[in-house]
This record gives structure tokens, C-alpha cells and sequence, in this order.
């Protein structure tokens, strides 16, 4: 038998393990990618619905300007951060986290603000909007989960054998996931005073 036989054989099956190993780290890559453009899709359906809401609260003549203007920087400011979805650092999802944090809170008082106009309440636009913005809140969560959800399965496949002999290799690294907001850890202090009536 020649001696150059059993190298070749052993070449070969390191390229099978090589090229089934790229081939599957760039499935799951592309999956967890996928993943992040529909979290950044739904975003951008809860920026559009802001940008109506706006509009249709900006006709009430005495709304309070100040809070509107809050939401606006705050819708500015989350549209102006991206992330490139081949390099998701910790850092930059945390700061892309931050400013919808800070859009969701700017929202949130808006809301809470259009309690004191009834003809507001009563307009079926801003209703509509208010649902629509209501679900779109769901999805947010369904696709941060379903983004978590494919990181988890690339970052298995890059630390199993034998696909971590060559994820390194090939420039394969973690992926950063989305974490449960500061302070969500901590149970909300629930009152109820009725005032004691009997």
C-alpha cells in the first residue's frame, strides 16, 4: 500500500469536517441575522405608528408642546442608532436598548398625558393608533425573543465539536442578546386604596 494514501484520506475528511462545519455556521449565522432584521422591522412599525400618533395629538391646539417634543427627539434618537447585524456587540445593543428604552418612556407619558383631553380619547384615529401601538409592543417582544432564540442556536453551533475547531478559523464569534430591561428584575409595589369605604 502507499504511504501517501492514509494522508490523503486524513486531508480529506478535515476538508468534509471544514466545509460541513463553514456551511453550517453560515446557516445559523444567517438565521440569527434574519432574526435581528425582523426585532429592527418591528421597531420601525412602532417609529411609523409614533410619527402618526404625533400628528393626530399635535391637532389638539392645547396639548402640551413639551411633551410631544420629548417623543420626537426621543423617535430621532431611536432611529439614528443601527447595528450591523454580522458584528452585535454587548456595547452597541445596549446602547441601541437605551434609546428605545428611552422612546417606550417618552411614549409612555404621552399616553398618560392624553387622559386629561377627552376629545382625544373619544377620536377614533388616536384609538386606532393606541391599539395598533399596543400590538406592535407584542411583537417587539415576540421577535427579541425569537432573535434570542437563533443567537442561542449560533452560539451552540460555534462551541460544539466539530464546529469549534473552526468557527475561530473563520471569524465566527458570539452574538450579543437582548437582556430583560434595568430594574425588570424587581417586583412592581401594587396599592390599592378604595379609601376605606364601607
Amino acid at each position: 500500500m502507499k504511504k501517501w494514501i492514509v494522508p490523503v484520506i486524513i486531508i480529506g475528511v478535515l476538508v468534509v469536517f471544514a466545509i460541513s462545519s463553514y456551511n453550517g455556521l453560515v446557516g445559523v449565522q444567517a438565521d440569527a441575522k434574519t432574526a435581528w432584521s425582523k426585532v429592527e422591522s418591528a421597531y420601525q412599525r412602532r417609529n411609523d405608528l409614533i410619527g402618526n400618533l404625533v400628528k393626530t395629538v399635535q391637532g389638539a391646539a392645547d396639548f402640551e408642546k413639551g411633551t410631544l417634543t420629548a417623543v420626537i427627539e426621543a423617535r430621532a434618537k431611536a432611529t439614528s442608532v443601527t447595528i450591523d447585524p454580522t458584528n452585535v456587540t454587548p456595547e452597541q445593543l445596549a446602547q441601541f436598548q437605551q434609546v428605545q428604552d428611552g422612546l417606550k418612556g417618552s411614549l409612555s407619558k404621552l399616553l398618560v398625558t392624553v387622559e386629561q383631553y377627552p376629545e382625544l380619547k373619544a377620536n377614533q384615529n388616536f384609538l386606532e393608533l393606541q391599539s395598533q401601538l399596543e400590538g406592535t409592543e407584542n411583537r417587539i417582544n415576540v421577535e427579541r425573543d425569537r432573535y434570542n432564540d437563533s443567537v442561542n442556536t449560533y452560539d451552540k453551533k460555534i462551541k460544539t465539536f466539530p464546529s469549534v475547531l473552526f468557527a475561530k478559523m473563520f471569524g465566527f464569534d458570539e452574538m450579543a442578546r437582548f437582556k430583560a430591561e434595568e430594574g425588570a428584575e424587581k417586583a412592581p409595589d401594587v396599592e390599592f386604596d378604595f379609601g376605606n369605604k364601607k
